[in-house]
């Protein structure tokens, strides 16, 4: 029979209490002075129209240990990159250099206010200005813009200068008629809504049984005269690369469009192979992805948009250039598409990047994409023979296998991403590509070693084994979170966004 000082002890280990849970009227963490200057009315200093009606209902009054405490326990229930490796396909989940937040936080850049003189901000616009020209030699294209803040932002910038080069190209009355952007069926989700909201009505592309581009598709759609363009993402968001990518893109051209890359999968390709030198026009890339910035929570991104010399006149205003020693935000630019962000983008993205690249070297970057490649194809050969892999070509970064063989015993992907987690790791993406059904997308990136490789690779076969022994162990997973499964369904139909007390 159990103590009662075992069932006090088990009651208090799983008590968590919410933060509003915590709160007790009057409760306050902090102490300000007492004014030293003759109170003013409210209204005097914040109009009635301004100012909220609900007393602020339901926040909670607590004291700063509270606070501390709430925050510093919600923090060791998170998995991060700093804890262990996340396999999302297409995500490019890297670890972020702590050397690249050092000089983020360097108080001359810091502190810098943004409307600061350009004269006052030489040492900001340089920085500017090379990573400009580092992304211009990384992608084989000239054009640089680093407003973009996100990489779907400098996609819909990269369909923009399309559209504007083709109006003026063609003139109004031609252009109307050019008004089809085609998008392979594998592309990320982002393409055919950027280039809808940019005035194009899509055509999808089909993929052969390969995972490529039909490249007999591609002609019969090009032959219309309708076209703008083609969005495409090399190394595809299958984890393969365009072998016809030169190909494509000239039945694009000799047809009147121009070729977009979607630049997710870039990290798979930097100092290897330059878009620019495959026929690309513009590319959008992801710092976050390919340059170690931050990645998630909303921000803030930086999606650079790059881009042949020819489109460049419409490159988005200012931008920053350099005459002599000193560099200059240029407005000089008529045909531009005009201001896509406030100032010059997100600042401390760029100075991560540039710290990143120029960390590296040549040969550094060359080498991580060379590792993050090896490591998708070390998992795609250590899996093999445990799950099915639809593709037989070698995968780049990242690789796609199936729950075809788990699923002849009730076990689907999701079972097998939330067992994942009870082995310590990040599930990987799941059902993407939607092409391809049960899929699960691993990306290991170049920052994984080749021990935890090992142990991501057994732990995906001991489920395997367990989903044909043991079925109702997978499909009731986890087993070790402070949750069970949530009906995922649900809370996406019907959220809970605001804590309401029981009462």
């Amino acid at each position: 029979m159990e103590s009662e000082i075992t069932k006090v002890t088990s009651h208090i280990s799983h008590n968590e209490t919410l933060i509003f849970e915590r709160s007790r009227t009057g409760r306050i963490g902090y102490r300000l002075p007492p004014l030293d200057v003759e109170e003013s009315p409210i209204d005097s200093i914040i109009p009635s129209r301004f100012r909220r009606d609900d007393d602020l209902e339901g926040v909670p009054e607590v004291s700063e240990v509270d606070v501390i405490r709430h925050f510093v326990r919600m923090s060791t229930w998170n998995y991060s990159i700093d804890l262990g490796m996340y396999p999302l396909g297409s995500c490019t989940m890297k670890y972020n250099s702590r050397l690249n937040e050092r000089v983020a936080r360097i108080a001359g850049f810091a502190n810098l206010h943004p409307l600061a003189d350009e004269s006052d901000a030489q040492g900001a616009l340089q920085v500017i200005y090379e990573l400009q020209q580092d992304l211009a030699e990384i992608t084989g294209l000239p054009g640089v813009s680093l407003q973009p803040a996100a990489g779907a932002h400098g996609e819909m910038t990269g369909v923009m200068i399309i559209r504007a080069y083709i109006d003026v190209r063609d003139g109004a009355g031609a252009s109307a008629k050019r008004r089809t952007m085609l998008i392979p069926d594998s592309a990320h989700g982002t393409n055919p809504a950027s280039a809808h909201l940019s005035g194009f009505s899509v055509k999808t592309i089909r993929s052969t049984k390969e995972g490529l581009t039909d490249l007999e598709h591609l002609r019969e759609l090009c032959s219309h005269g309708e076209v703008a363009g083609l969005m495409l993402t090399n190394p595809n968001t299958l984890g393969l690369f365009e072998k016809n990518i030169k190909e494509i893109c000239e039945i694009v051209h000799e047809a009147g469009g121009l070729v977009y890359m979607d630049g997710a999968n870039m990290n798979a390709l930097v100092g290897v192979a330059r878009p620019g030198d495959m026929g690309v026009d513009v590319i959008h890339l992801n710092l976050h992805k390919t340059f170690s910035t931050p990645h998630g929570g909303g921000g803030p991104g930086c999606g650079p948009c790059c881009c042949t010399k020819e489109l460049e006149p419409f490159l988005p205003v200012p931008r920053i250039t350099r005459v002599g020693q000193e560099f200059k935000v240029d407005y000089g630019y008529p045909r531009s598409i005009g201001r896509v962000k406030a100032f010059f983008g997100n600042y401390g993205m760029m100075l991560r990047a540039l710290s990143y690249i120029q960390t590296h070297g040549n040969d550094g970057l060359r080498e991580a994409t060379e590792a993050a490649v090896l490591n998708a194809r070390y998992i795609a050969h250590g899996l093999a023979t445990d799950y099915d892999k639809p593709f037989d070509a070698a995968p780049m970064h990242e690789v796609v296998f199936t729950d075809k063989r788990q699923s002849r015993k009730g076990v689907h992907t999701l079972d097998i991403a939330k067992r994942l987690i009870d082995y310590g790791f990040h599930p990987m993406t799941i059902y993407f590509p939607l092409i391809v059904q049960g899929a699960m997308l691993i990306e290991p990136t170049e920052s994984v070693g080749h021990q935890e490789l090992d142990q991501f690779i057994a732990a995906m076969r001991s489920i395997a084994r367990e989903a044909v022994v043991d079925p109702e162990l997978v499909l009731n997973a986890p087993h070790s979170t402070r949750i069970g499964r949530l009906d995922e369904a649900a809370a996406a139909r019907k959220p809970v966004l605001r804590w309401k007390p029981l009462s």
